[in-house]
């Protein structure tokens, strides 16, 4: 039964060693490398702007590639985040071994590994945003007894000459298929390559938004993710939307996370989906209900969601798709089955479990417990978020619930089972609470709910600080309501943050 898990494992490494990420050792690296006489060893690490950074090592022998792995290499931490200092910036750079795999593109036979960041003393550095989402992690565990299983949606467009053949409706391109969609190979392509490294995907599509200009045709998809524990959902994120640009590029388009591409259209979010765990086992529900213990950590990410726009929204463009009347959330508010609400609790497969059988009658009866599926998803971020201290931060909101005396009271109150977009429904949306409006307003939440963070060591102050400053000095705090009417002055503003992420 265990060979099983290896035969279709798309992993090359996985297949070769016959072993799961999590296994992997140092010998098991080397043997892969040199089984398969790779000759190369890239390092890959996440820098303050979101992006994979890369450093490049040509294998010498064994004896080189043995070094390599054991020590890791130094970095200038100066020239990855703003928040260190010239004068003391050296960093190392540390492989996890779980997260090597083969380069789907090198020419040159290359093995990737992502690494962690240490400070000069050889401890992981405080400040690093995948410690801090470790750290969070682990203080909502040690809090509460409780895991959080994350994974996210990112949503994109591709970007690409004109083409005037099957043109698809405006606006209306959910699910659609080749020839009206013209990139569902490259999707497709994205999405091997992405599980080749490990990660796993649920599935990808074509999404609403699609358009054309006088030289351009813009074309929305979506690749989903499967729930696994926050390490592994941050890491495939971060590699899924490299990998994206890389497939883009040999095709000659552009790939975009931006979170709006132009005024009127579709703007595109990261949607990342939770289920809290105790034991391994999903506790989002109780008795085919939301369960107390997921109340309560929606309460606490609602009463933070403010202050988590500083690292889920993060340029200006973020607060011109966080507008109301358009899908994108505005209200801090949750429901079921609602996509006007922040967070949603998305259909879960409650008392419809025998639906195959009815389709194709020559199955047997299954009348199997479905909801270990079920999630919920918080609907504000988009493609400009720091993935490792988005999902730290609702790591703490979960956390935060806990901790509130009146979390449940607190969930009732912000529960609507109302479209809140609806202007007949407005006294509603009265008596919420809103999302910020521009990345000042959300500086200005992290500074006032900053202690919620710090506690017990999770987030640094330099780190807080560092982040609202940046914010701040986008000086945004009225440039929604000043150019949202200029198309002009809004699509500078859209090409200077097209690449976010």
């Amino acid at each position: 039964m265990k060979e099983n898990q290896y035969i279709l494992n798309p992993n090359p490494l996985v297949r070769h060693l016959r072993k799961l990420p999590h296994e992997f050792t140092k010998e098991d690296i080397i043997r892969y490398i040199e089984d398969n006489e790779i000759e190369m060893v890239n390092f890959r690490y996440v820098g303050g702007d979101g992006r994979l950074k890369a450093l490049n090592f040509v294998i010498q022998n064994r004896e080189h590639l043995e070094s390599i792995l054991s020590t890791g290499e130094r970095v200038d931490g100066s020239s990855l985040f703003t928040f260190l200092e010239a004068g003391s910036s050296d960093l190392y750079v540390v492989p996890r071994f779980k997260t090597a795999f083969l380069n789907p593109f090198s020419d040159i036979p290359a093995v990737d590994i992502l690494c962690s960041y240490y400070d000069k003393d050889g401890n992981p550095l405080a400040s690093a945003p995948e410690n801090i989402m470790r750290k969070a992690h682990q203080a909502l565990f040690e809090k509460t007894g409780y895991d959080l299983e994350v994974m996210g949606e990112i949503e994109y467009y591709v970007i690409s000459d004109k083409d005037e053949l099957y043109k698809a409706t405006d606006q209306k391109g959910y699910h659609e298929s080749a020839p009206f969609v013209k990139w569902e190979q490259l999707r497709n392509e994205a999405m091997l390559a992405i599980a080749q490294t490990g990660a796993q995907i649920k599935y990808g599509h074509s999404e609403v938004g699609n358009f054309s200009d006088e030289e351009h045709e813009y074309e929305q998809n979506e690749i989903e993710f499967l729930p696994t524990n926050i390490e592994e959902a941050a890491d495939q994120l971060v590699i899924a939307k490299w990998i994206l640009r890389q497939v883009g590029y040999r095709y000659g388009v552009t790939i975009s996370y931006a979170p709006k591409i132009t005024a009127g259209k579709a703007g595109s979010g990261l949607h990342i989906h939770m289920r809290p765990m105790k034991d391994g086992k999903n506790v989002t529900l109780d008795n085919g209900r939301i369960s107390e213990v997921s109340k309560k950590v929606i309460a606490g990410i609602l009463d933070l969601a403010p202050s988590l726009s500083a690292f889920g929204n993060t340029i200006p463009t973020s607060y011109f798709r966080l507008v109301p009347h358009q899908e994108a959330p505005t209200n801090v508010c949750w429901g079921e089955r609602n996509r006007s609400t922040l967070i949603r609790v998305p259909l879960g497969w409650i008392g419809a479990s025998d639906m195959v059988k009815k389709e194709n009658p020559l199955e047997e009866t299954q009348l199997a417990d479905f909801s270990d599926k079920q999630t919920f998803e918080f609907r504000c971020p988009d493609g400009s978020a720091d993935i490792y201290l988005l999902i730290a931060g609702l790591c703490v909101g979960a956390r935060h619930g806990f901790e509130m005396s009146d979390a449940l009271e607190f969930a009732q109150k912000t529960y609507v089972d109302v479209n809140i977009f609806d202007d007949k429904h407005k006294h509603r949306t009265a008596e919420l609470a809103q999302l910020p409006v521009s990345c000042k307003q959300a500086a200005e939440y992290l500074r006032k709910q900053s202690t919620i963070y710090l506690h017990h060591g999770v987030f640094t102050q330099s780190l807080l600080d560092g982040t609202a400053k940046r914010l701040e000095e986008f000086r945004d705090e009225n440039l929604r309501e000043k150019i949202s009417c200029n198309r002009e002055e809004t699509m500078k503003l859209v090409r200077r943050f097209l690449h976010c992420g």
